[in-house]
């Protein structure tokens, strides 16, 4: 008998042991990050190949904070102008902004600059037909995006940010043409908002996507020296524009961000208006504080869409479990759009951390390896976060009702068309 309880000891002992070790392995396996570290030449080479789209030497690109920073920087670069402006938005609501923007491309366009304009149809609604007649009659190529009318393509919008000069300057970002991103979000009703100018060999990245829609809607190829001239170095930045939307990549914007986020090895920063993360990016982020990331999340405080903020809130539990930090940013609309990975990769643009843009949405973003310009833009963060307030685990347990709890948990089943 003791013989067979020894044996059974001894297999049981051999049992756990085994589990313990597999358990211990797959704690090690998730634990370890699965794509290089963003500072090691293999992480661009294989962000390359998954975009579709290589990183490039010899960029130069600095932040422009808030519409007084923004728009004189764009008016500027449309002003001077001398072969072709290229711009495509989601938003153009007719009003102050649009009145400057009007005249800057309709003198060019008169001056024989080819101009062409591409806006969502969706994004328009509030773009008077007077207005859009004005640029017509200047001679501006004004195109609008996936009509209204196509109701079977209704939820397919482009939400790109996208301004090219002489195809040598870009711009990139989250701002759009309305009031609403005028002066320094000083005040309600002034939007938080971060737009990039861009200078070096990736704005003819930056160029072909904006090429990708115009062909898609007029038909036309865009080519040729003038709109895609040969460009001599500009700075020290490698830097990488790539595209996102059915079928053009349509993975692409999730691909991104999922990849940098399991390259992290110290800190992630997230600074995003609409952030309602899918199940794999909940995963992903939980796994990076398991291996002792640091991660931070700034979302709005103040929301006008209030759907959204209760469909972001449905999707933080297990994130602050974890030990993610979430802030709300208070004093006005925060429509951001930043992810800084170990201080030294960023990816700013049109993407919003949603379903949306990871699935249904033409996006573009501009991801940079530098650590100087990494810098800067944690300063731009951490700046922000000043002004936001933390939500501890505590806070988002003892929240509100257990109706607005209801609430949110409903409008987070709503999470993929938002």
């Amino acid at each position: 008998m003791r013989s067979n309880l020894s044996r059974a000891l001894g297999g049981f002992t051999s049992f756990a042991l085994l589990v313990a070790t597999a358990m211990g392995a797959q704690t090690r396996a998730r634990n370890t990050p699965s794509w290089p570290a963003v500072n090691d030449p293999a992480f661009a080479q294989a962000m390359g190949e998954a975009l579709g789209t290589p990183f490039v030497d010899g960029n130069a690109a600095r932040e422009l904070i808030n519409g007084d920073e923004v728009f004189p920087a764009m008016l500027a670069a449309i002003r001077k102008a001398t072969n072709s402006i290229h711009f495509e938005n989601f938003i153009w609501r007719s009003g102050r902004l649009s009145d400057q923007f009007i005249e800057a491309l309709s003198e060019r366009a008169r001056a024989g600059i080819q101009v062409r304009l591409l806006l969502d149809s969706f994004g328009t609604l509030d773009f008077k037909n007077a207005d859009e007649r004005r640029l017509r009659d200047a001679g501006v190529q004004f195109v609008k995006y996936n009509s209204l009318w196509k109701f079977w393509r209704w939820n397919h919008r482009t939400h790109r940010k996208l301004m090219i000069v002489d195809g040598r300057v870009g711009f990139i970002g989250g701002v759009c043409v309305g009031d609403s991103w005028l002066g320094n979000a000083e005040r309600e009703p002034l939007w938080r908002d971060t737009h990039y100018w861009v200078e070096g060999p990736v704005v003819a990245q930056l160029q072909h996507v904006f090429a990708t829609n115009w062909k898609q809607t007029q038909k036309e190829i865009l080519a040729g020296e003038e709109l895609f001239p040969e460009i001599t170095a500009k700075g020290a930045m490698r830097a990488q524009c790539f595209q996102s939307g059915p079928g053009e990549g349509e993975k692409n914007a999730r691909a991104a961000y999922l990849n940098a986020i399991n390259a992290a090895r110290t800190s992630i920063r997230v600074g995003h208006s609409y952030f309602v993360p899918d199940n794999a990016s909940i995963r992903a982020l939980v796994a990076a504080r398991q291996r002792g990331v640091r991660v931070e999340i700034i979302t709005p405080g103040v929301i006008h869409a209030n759907i959204v903020r209760r469909a972001s809130r449905s999707r933080w539990r297990k994130l602050l479990e974890a030990g993610v930090e979430f802030y709300e940013y208070q004093p006005t609309k925060y429509h951001c759009k930043t992810l800084i990975v170990d201080d030294f990769f960023v990816s700013i643009g049109s993407i919003n951390f949603d379903e949306r843009s990871f699935h249904l949405n033409d996006e573009a973003n501009l991801n940079v390896l530098d650590a100087v310009f990494a810098a800067r833009q944690i300063e731009v963060f951490e700046a922000d976060k000043a002004r936001s307030v933390r939500v501890t685990l505590d806070d988002y347990k003892h929240r509100s009702s257990i109706w607005i709890k209801c609430a949110e948990n409903l409008c987070g089943l709503l999470r993929p068309l938002l």
